[in-house]
C-alpha cells in the first residue's frame, strides 16, 4: 500500500483550535459562503510560505472580521473603526523589523477610514493593506457602502443607489494608484478558483514589497457576501464574477517595485535627557534637592466633580509637578459635552516606576468635589486609600472603615479667600498635606508655570497654604 501524502492542510499560523470562542471552537464565526474565510486562508498560507509568522502584526478592524485575532496565531492589534492605517503607521515606525498587515472592509477603509488610507498611501508607509470589498456594510445590517453599485438596494438606499443622492461607486485601488507614494496595488477576486489563485499571488507580492522595505502596498479583494446580498453561496460567487468585476476590473493597478529604492531607516529618537531642551521645558537647577515619594509607592488619583470646579486643572497641576519632581506620571481627562455643570473627572498617576496605563480604575486617592462623584467612585477606592470630600461631613451611607475619609468645605474656604474658583487649589494643599506626595517647592514652580497672571498666582498660593493648614489641623496623614 502506497504511503499517503498530505498535499493540503490548515496553515500553521492559524490556531489549531479557536479557544477564544466560547462554542464551536473548530470553526470560524463567518456565514457560509463568506469571502472572509477564503481571504484568511490565503493570507495565512502566504505568511507560512514567506516564513514571517514571528514578525507579523495583524491589525484587525471594526466589521465582520473584527475577531480576526481569534484565528491568526501572530501578533494582533484590534483598532477603532477606520483607524487601522494610523495604528499600522505607529506599529511599523516603532517596530520597523515587523511585518505589519491591516485587514479592512469597504465600510472601514473606504468610508470612515478614507482619509487615513489615502494619507498613509501618500506617505508610502511601509505596511501592507488588505481591502475586502463586498460592496455592502455586512456587520451592521446592509447599509450602502462607498463601493455599492449604482442601483443597489440597501437599507439606506431602499430605492437603489443613485449618482444624484449617493454619488458613484468609489474605486479605491484606482484612486490610490494615482498617488506618488504607493509601490504596489492590485485588485483580485474571490469569485472562482482562478481569481483566488491570482489574489494569493498578489498578497504574496504585496508582502514581499514590504519585506524589501519599498513602501506602501495594497491588495483589494472582491468578495461575496451571501447573507446580506440574500443569495446562496454559488450565486454570490457568480455575482462577484459577473457583476462586481466589470465595475471593479481585476488586475494589477500599480507596480513600482523595480523603480523604488528601499526607504531610508528612520533616525534614532533623541535621548530622554534631551527632551526638556527640545520641548523647551523649564529645568530645575541641578543642585536643587529632589524629594521623591517613598520607593515602591504609587499614587493612583481619581479627581471628580462638576465642570467648572477646576477638576482638570487640579489634575494637570499634580501631573506637572510630578514630572518636575522626576516621577513617571500620566494625566487622563474625561468629561461630558457640557463645559459647565456637566460631569468631569480625570485620572492621575504618580509613580517611581514606569506607568503602564493612564487609566485609574482602582484609585488609592479619590478627590470628590461633589456628592454625586463621591457616590459614583467611593466603591472603587482601594483598601487603605484616602478620600477627600468637598463637604461638611461624609454622607452616612458612603462611610467606609477600611479607608481614610476626610470631609472639608473646600468651596466655603475658597469663598473666604475671595474667589470660589480656587476651591481646587485648596484641595491641592489638603492632598499634599495628607500624603507628602510632592515637595511644596516643586508644586509651587509648576503652579507658577501653569497659572496665568500674577493676581491669580498669588491667590492660588494662599489657597494652597490654607488647604495645607486645614488638613494639618485634622492630623490626617496617609502614605500609600
Amino acid at each position: 500500500m502506497s504511503e499517503l501524502k498530505v498535499i493540503h492542510e490548515k496553515a500553521e499560523c492559524l490556531y489549531g483550535n479557536y479557544d477564544r470562542k466560547g462554542e464551536l471552537q473548530h470553526q470560524t464565526h463567518y456565514c457560509p459562503g463568506c469571502g472572509h474565510g477564503v481571504a484568511h486562508k490565503l493570507l495565512a498560507e502566504v505568511i507560512d510560505e514567506l516564513g514571517i509568522r514571528d514578525r507579523v502584526i495583524l491589525v484587525s478592524p471594526v466589521g465582520c472580521s473584527v475577531f480576526a485575532y481569534y484565528y491568526f496565531d501572530v501578533g494582533n492589534v484590534q483598532v477603532a473603526h477606520g483607524r487601522a492605517p494610523a495604528v499600522a503607521t505607529a506599529l511599523k515606525r516603532s517596530h520597523p523589523e515587523s511585518i505589519v498587515i491591516t485587514y479592512q472592509g469597504d465600510g472601514d477603509l473606504a468610508a470612515i477610514g478614507s482619509a487615513e488610507i489615502m494619507h498613509a498611501a501618500n506617505r508610502s508607509e511601509c505596511y501592507t493593506a488588505l481591502f475586502v470589498n463586498n460592496a455592502i456594510y455586512g456587520m451592521t445590517g446592509g447599509q450602502c457602502a462607498p463601493t455599492s453599485l449604482l442601483g443597489d438596494k440597501t437599507t439606506t438606499t431602499p430605492f437603489g443607489r443613485t449618482t444624484a443622492n449617493d454619488g458613484y461607486p468609489l474605486k479605491v485601488s484606482e484612486l490610490l494608484s494615482a498617488l506618488d507614494g504607493p509601490v504596489f496595488i492590485e485588485r483580485g477576486g474571490l469569485g472562482n478558483a482562478k481569481q483566488i489563485l491570482q489574489t494569493k499571488r498578489a498578497i504574496k507580492r504585496a508582502l514581499e514589497t514590504q519585506m524589501k522595505g519599498l513602501g506602501f502596498s495594497l491588495v483589494e479583494m472582491l468578495s461575496p457576501c451571501p447573507t446580506i446580498w440574500k443569495m446562496d453561496p454559488v450565486d454570490a460567487q457568480r455575482h462577484v464574477r459577473e457583476v462586481l468585476a466589470p465595475i471593479y476590473p481585476i488586475g494589477n493597478k500599480l507596480d513600482r517595485t523595480k523603480d523604488r529604492a528601499p526607504r531610508a531607516a528612520a533616525p534614532p529618537p533623541p535621548p530622554l535627557s534631551e527632551l526638556p531642551r527640545i520641548l523647551k521645558l523649564p529645568v530645575a537647577p541641578t543642585d536643587a534637592p529632589v524629594e521623591l515619594v517613598k520607593p515602591d509607592s504609587e499614587y493612583r488619583i481619581k479627581i471628580a466633580g462638576f465642570g467648572g470646579q477646576g477638576v482638570l486643572l487640579l489634575g494637570q497641576l499634580i501631573a506637572e509637578a510630578g514630572m518636575d519632581d522626576g516621577l513617571d506620571v500620566s494625566w487622563l481627562p474625561s468629561y461630558g459635552p457640557e463645559m459647565r455643570s456637566g460631569t468631569s473627572n480625570c485620572h492621575v498617576r504618580l509613580s517611581t516606576k514606569h506607568v503602564d496605563s493612564p487609566l485609574v480604575s482602582r484609585p488609592n486617592v479619590l478627590i470628590a468635589l461633589n456628592e454625586p462623584s463621591l457616590r459614583k467612585f467611593i466603591a472603587t477606592v482601594d483598601t487603605g486609600g484616602l478620600v477627600l470630600y468637598n463637604g461638611d461631613s461624609i454622607p452616612t451611607d458612603c462611610i467606609r472603615t477600611d479607608i481614610t475619609m476626610q470631609a472639608l468645605p473646600f468651596a466655603s474656604i475658597a469663598d473666604e479667600l475671595g474667589s470660589p474658583k480656587v476651591a481646587n487649589i485648596v484641595v491641592l494643599g489638603a492632598f499634599l498635606a495628607a500624603t507628602n506626595a510632592l515637595p511644596l517647592a516643586v508644586v509651587d514652580r509648576a503652579m507658577a508655570r501653569v497659572v496665568k497672571g500674577e493676581k491669580w498666582l498669588e491667590i492660588d498660593r494662599r489657597a494652597m497654604a490654607r488647604g495645607i493648614a486645614e488638613m494639618q489641623s485634622t492630623e490626617v496623614k496617609v502614605h500609600v
